[in-house]
């Protein structure tokens, strides 16, 4: 008998395995991006939130102490100065769940990545049809 708990296929399948504060951040980063980037989709990548839009845009995930925002290596350079109090990495930012989450900084970052994905793909397409 398989007792491992599933994997969540969707993202409200993942908010939903938290607490109900973290899921109410959740519920927010969610409805920031949707707001930025509507015709994004949503998918469980790398047992994360994904949002797709001609590739991957962006992924969160809640951890123990934080929430972890994805924007890619360059959604991270472009706003290393308005990240730069908060730990990450390469493509990565660490919210902590004990302050408030940045949901303007979001935005902004999820702007810049809509217009980068969208552009790559305008000029992946130009260069076929060339």
């Amino acid at each position: 008998m398989d007792t491992e708990p599933t994997a969540p296929q969707t993202i409200d399948e993942y908010i939903a395995g938290f607490p109900e504060d973290i899921q109410a951040r959740l519920q927010k980063i969610r409805q920031t991006i949707r707001e930025v980037a509507p015709d994004a989709e949503e998918a469980i990548k790398y047992q994360m939130p994904t949002f797709i839009l001609k590739g991957n845009l962006v992924h969160f995930a809640a951890f123990k102490n934080h929430i972890g925002f994805y924007p890619a290596p360059s959604g991270i350079e472009r706003f290393q100065d308005q990240l730069a109090m908060y730990k990450g990495a390469k493509g990565s930012v660490r919210f902590p769940l004990d302050q408030p989450i940045p949901f303007d900084l979001i935005t902004e970052i999820v702007k810049f990545r809509v217009k980068e994905n969208l552009a790559k793909a305008a000029k992946g397409k130009k260069s076929y049809t060339a």
